[in-house]
């Protein structure tokens, strides 16, 4: 066979942005044009844990402080501290992640425009601007590509959330409930943790194997007829169920059996345990954790809440950032800190709100650690107030396109779905789309 002759090679990037898919793609081999396949992307990381501060964190009071900027912008947080990088500094009530930001990067230039709550955490979680359709969040997409279908094996599914599930959007979208995330309920501070499905809470296990036996001893059906088809598979899930209460993934989910050391460090609140507990899913194996951390939405008494979660946040986030780096896994570990926007930066003294901040998605903060991001760098920049993208701004397809490539998972390569849609994982140039690029200066 002779060796055919081409006169040039394209990108399926290209070829998607310039419409050479459909009927004109039918000609492309006559013309001589070829599309190259994506080269085969190198994972560097294996799982993500997503620190959703849910309601939206000020990014002045946080990671972007403005001490110059007056009391209007910074009220009473107006001391931002140094941390153990030269030249950066954070808000004064984050000491323990001040002596971390070696291990982190902060991108002070997210931003998307959006002030709504639900569109805001829609474009954050997806990358995509809503449209006809629901696209799946970032952990219906890693579970898609890192999950059962790619060889997990883990004991639990591979898209967690602790504890409870936003109910802004559909986590899975168009991909369907197999990628749902397995919200787990309960409060891992509390003994026992009542993971749904797994642990119910006020039963004893004594009670629970009663029940069992009682059912068997009312299943005079089953008893007559072992051997049908329909009974093994209830013979099946029913053994299936027991493992979870009894087996290794209620192991998975007790916290008890670590130090009471440990687990001070984390803080003996909700947010420091589900940190605690991320640590322990992902080296179970669990692609994807997401922490849905509630109380950020602070239109009111806003310095009054700082005051009381930044130190908890503090405390749970640097301590995961910590015991992930001495077990030798942030390495392979995304720790992605954020919300669906941030704060407005001029403080809300008026009445009614007196003195808190509204929802803000022109510029706010995001934090990256492990995973192949590097550490100690800060990406682009804010305004003297924190109002605008001054430097490099960062658009939601950028950061998640990012994570996706240290994942392995290509980010304008097709995404499998059980409609047949063809689509890409993350939209490409011509899709109304604004892309200030990937985040290369700190992969």
């Amino acid at each position: 066979m002779s060796e055919r002759k081409t006169g040039c090679v394209i990108t399926r990037r290209e070829a998607l942005k310039w419409g050479l898919f459909g009927v004109a793609g039918l000609t492309l081999l006559d013309c001589g044009i070829v599309l190259a396949e994506p080269a085969e992307k190198q994972a560097r990381a294996k799982a993500v844990i997503q620190i959703w501060t849910w309601g939206g964190p000020a990014h002045l009071d946080t990671f972007d402080p403005k001490p110059g900027a007056g009391r209007d912008y910074c009220g009473p947080l107006n001391n931002p501290i140094p941390t153990n990088v030269d030249g950066i500094q954070i808000g004064e009530l984050l000491p323990l992640l001040a002596r971390q930001a070696d291990k982190y990067s902060i991108i002070r230039s997210m931003t998307h425009g959006v002030n709504a709550h639900e569109t805001a955490s829609y474009m954050v979680q997806t990358g995509r601007k809503p449209d006809r359709l629901v696209y799946p969040s970032a952990g219906a997409v890693v579970s898609l590509f890192k999950g059962y279908d790619h060889g997990y094996k883990g004991l639990v599914p591979p898209y967690i959330v602790l504890t409870e599930p936003q109910g802004r959007f559909s986590e899975a979208g168009f991909l369907g409930q197999r990628y749902k995330p397995f919200a787990t309920g309960g409060d891992p501070s509390k003994q026992p943790f009542a993971v749904e499905g797994i642990v119910a809470e006020g039963i004893s296990d004594e009670r629970q194997r009663s029940r069992r036996e009682l059912l068997h001893g009312l299943d005079s059906l089953g008893k007559a007829m072992p051997a049908h088809p329909h009974f093994q598979r209830l013979d099946r899930c029913e053994a299936n169920a027991y493992d979870l209460m009894f087996g290794d993934t209620r192991k998975l989910f007790d916290l008890s059996g670590e130090k009471d050391e440990s687990r001070e460090q984390y803080g003996r609140n909700t947010f420091g345990q589900s940190c605690l507990m991320a640590r322990r899913l992902v080296e179970s194996g669990v692609p994807y954790v997401t922490i849905n951390y509630k109380g950020w939405d602070t239109h009111k008494q806003h310095f009054e809440i700082m005051r009381r979660k930044l130190p908890e946040l503090d405390k749970g986030m640097s301590t995961l950032i910590q015991d992930l780096s001495e077990r030798g896994l942030l390495d392979s570990t995304i720790v992605w800190w954020g919300g669906e926007f941030g704060r407005t930066p001029r403080i809300q003294w008026e009445a009614p709100w007196n003195g808190g901040r509204g929802h803000y998605g022109n510029c706010f903060s995001v934090v990256v650690a492990g995973g192949g991001f590097k550490g100690g760098r800060v990406v682009g920049a804010s305004d003297a107030k924190g109002e605008e993208v001054a430097q490099r701004p960062v658009h939601p397809p950028d950061l998640i396109g990012s994570i996706y490539e240290l994942l392995g998972i290509d980010p304008d390569g097709p995404l499998p779905n059980p409609l047949g849609l063809k689509v890409q994982v993350l939209p490409v140039a011509g899709d109304g789309e604004k892309s200030g690029g990937r985040l290369k200066e700190i992969m």
